[in-house]
């Protein structure tokens, strides 16, 4: 071979080397494998479930604004695969003791200037999680500008997702609070209607396969961010919040000095059982610091305003409603905005007092505000510095205050992130539970955080006592909920509405929001029932109410698929809690297998003969574990079994 001929030969061979940095890691079953790799400077990701690939060629990198980790990287190195072990407790998820295991490797790159960034993956058998690390030292304040990072589906791919809001649309300016309805079962890729992108979780069919997206692990140094709304061929972009989604005079944009870590990227995958039974949302969360949590008690609460609103908030209303928290076994009892003038502290603490006699703890409702809304409703200001929460959480542990709900906030910029995450840190000295509504994701804070109780961040029933249109397509949007926005976290949608909605025509059956009582999870649970709507409810009905568990040990997906259907099966100690609704107007039989419960009896509560009626049975599981069960439409049911 002549001189020419070998430089001919390397001129080929050293782009094959720099073209193509790849390498794979796999789940501990092998069901799942990502590969990373440099093409041309820019680093990628593609994932395959049991080997057919379902995430492909995606972006990831971002941009700082003094450093560029979107091109010019190269890896300089790969951890070997190792086994990662977690296991926890938690009483506000579907299930109380958990164990995560997976498979981490680390990629080293560096860019065209020499700055180092690691991304981190760990895959388990539900799914993939992955992050940027910067492993440098910095004494000055880095702010990222962009993240690049992109889900690439297959082109057939479609989508279940939410619209994001638009930032200071809606009552009072109030958007965004994460409550749209969903588009459903579109093509991948389809622009949100908004044009303010989608929310997570979103959920995905890619070559037959579910996937879930969302992130976790928020510690107030990174914005929350979505999915770009205009889509092209099925690629999803991760996006920032509108600038304006801020704490009052401060930033949108991540930022922190270096060494730093950005929130967890998950996409859980598999089958819907999958989805539905994934505790990744959590696993891949902050563990909680080590301090007494004892007076985080999960439970659920009376609540006037959801049927009476504005002028339920009067000291007699609110006792009657301590007395129906009583009766009913409850442990809580909210009193919601305006208490301050309406009721006064005074008063407030005599009911304190008083609800303290009947074992009943009590909620008070606050505005978050500063002048991101122009919402009405007071006490108002009161949480917006370190000074003034100190000063109210204080006064309310004083009066015996279980928890505090905190509304209206203005977004996901990451300074209002940090917002969020400074309220939790001043409560939790005061040991007060903290409700957060009209606002973001929660996004696995319930683990860091065990006194978050739960949040909004969803089209809630009390929408459905608002206009006929949102009733109207309660059905639907119920079933699609188990499958995307309550996978992970606590969810108040404030539920079960089981006699009559005033002036509205409820479309679901008095069964089906029976159901909701155990189909959605929260750790604490606002039901929309009043005294006089659950007095035409048989005493079964309130047995079922008084002795249900306030959390869950396990859970078992039995049958469903989004919008349409949701069965699942619940446990707490030796009983199962199975729940079922039907999305659709048509009336459905229903036969699948209990067998796995390991139970043989129990009774079942469906919709009776007549409108807003029940009626109880006594269920046996044959042989088989088979059984049928016929639901009305837009019908439920739920079935004890021990």
């Amino acid at each position: 071979m002549t001189s020419a001929q070998r430089f001919a030969l390397l001129l080929v061979a050293i782009p094959a080397i720099t073209f193509a940095q790849s390498s794979s890691v796999s789940s501990p079953s092998k069901k799942i494998k990502v590969t990373v790799g440099v093409n041309d400077g820019k680093a990628w990701y593609q994932a395959d479930y049991n080997g057919r690939p379902v995430l492909l060629h995606s972006a990831l990198g971002l941009t700082m604004q003094d450093a560029n980790f979107a091109n010019g990287l190269t890896i300089t190195g790969t951890d070997a695969a190792t086994l990662v072990k977690d296991s926890y407790t938690t009483n506000n998820a579907k299930k109380s003791n958990i164990t995560y295991t997976a498979s981490r490797k680390v990629w080293h790159l560096k860019n065209s200037t020499g700055n180092k960034m690691d991304i981190i993956f760990q895959v388990s058998d539900d799914g993939i999680a992955f992050r940027y690390h910067f492993p440098e030292q910095s004494s000055g304040i880095k702010t990222v500008t962009r993240e690049l990072t992109t889900y690439h589906l297959t082109d057939s791919a479609r989508a279940w997702v939410q619209p994001m809001s638009v930032a200071k649309t809606g009552w009072k300016a109030s958007n965004p609070s994460y409550e749209e309805h969903y588009v459903q079962d579109v093509p991948a890729g389809t622009s949100s209607p908004l044009g303010a992108g989608w929310i997570y979780p979103a959920l995905f069919r890619s070559n037959n396969t579910w996937l879930l997206v969302t992130e976790t692990a928020m510690d107030g140094s990174y914005c929350a961010t979505r999915l770009k709304g205009d889509s092209l061929h099925a690629t999803y972009e991760v996006d920032f919040p509108d600038p304006r989604e801020v704490f009052t005079g401060q930033g949108s944009l991540p930022q922190h000095t270096l060494p730093w870590s950005t929130p967890w990227r998950i996409v859980t995958m598999g089958s819907l059982q999958t989805i539905a039974e994934s505790t990744l949302g959590t696993d891949l969360a902050a563990p909680a610091v080590k301090t007494d949590w004892s007076f985080v008690k999960p439970g659920k609460a009376s609540w006037s305003w959801i049927m009476l609103k504005d002028d339920s908030i009067v000291y007699d209303v609110q006792r009657r409603y301590i007395d129906f928290a009583a009766d009913m076994h409850w442990q809580y009892c909210l009193v919601d905005a305006d208490w301050d003038v309406r009721i006064g502290y005074d008063k407030i603490k005599e009911l304190a007092d008083y609800a303290a006699t009947k074992n009943v703890g009590l909620l008070l409702w606050y505005n978050s505000a500063g002048d991101w809304n122009t919402t009405p409703y007071h006490p108002r200001n009161m949480m917006l510095t370190h000074e003034s929460r100190v000063k109210e959480f204080s006064r309310l542990q004083s009066m015996g205050i279980k928890g505090v709900k905190i509304d209206f906030f203005g977004g996901d910029g990451q300074s209002m992130i940090k917002y969020y995450i400074d309220i939790l840190e001043d409560a939790a000295p005061y040991k007060l539970l903290v409700n957060f509504h009209g606002a973001t994701l929660p996004r696995g804070w319930q683990r860091t955080y065990p006194h978050l109780m739960t949040t909004e961040a969803v089209k809630g029933f009390e929408m459905v006592t608002f206009g006929q249109k949102d009733a109207d397509a309660e059905p639907n949007h119920c079933a699609m909920l188990p499958f995307t926005r309550n996978v992970f976290d606590p969810m108040d949608f404030t539920p079960m509405n089981l006699y009559k909605v005033p002036n509205i025509k409820r479309r679901t059956t008095s069964a089906y929001e029976l159901a909701l009582s155990v189909l959605f999870l929260s750790g604490i649970q606002h039901y929309a029932e009043s005294p006089s709507g659950m007095a035409h409810v048989p005493e079964y009905v309130k047995d079922f109410l008084r002795t249900l568990p306030d959390y869950w040990d396990d859970v078992k997906f039995i049958d469903g698929f989004p919008g349409k259907l949701a069965v699942i099966a619940r446990r707490s100690g030796n009983k199962w809690y199975v729940s079922g609704i039907n999305g659709e107007p048509v009336e459905k039989k229903l036969s699948f297998s209990l067998a796995a419960l390991k139970t043989s009896k129990g009774n079942i509560i469906t919709d009776g003969a007549e409108p807003l009626s029940f009626e109880q049975t006594t269920f046996t599981i044959p042989a088989s574990g088979v059984v049928n069960v016929t639901v009305q439409p837009n019908g439920g049911f739920v079935i004890v079994l021990e």
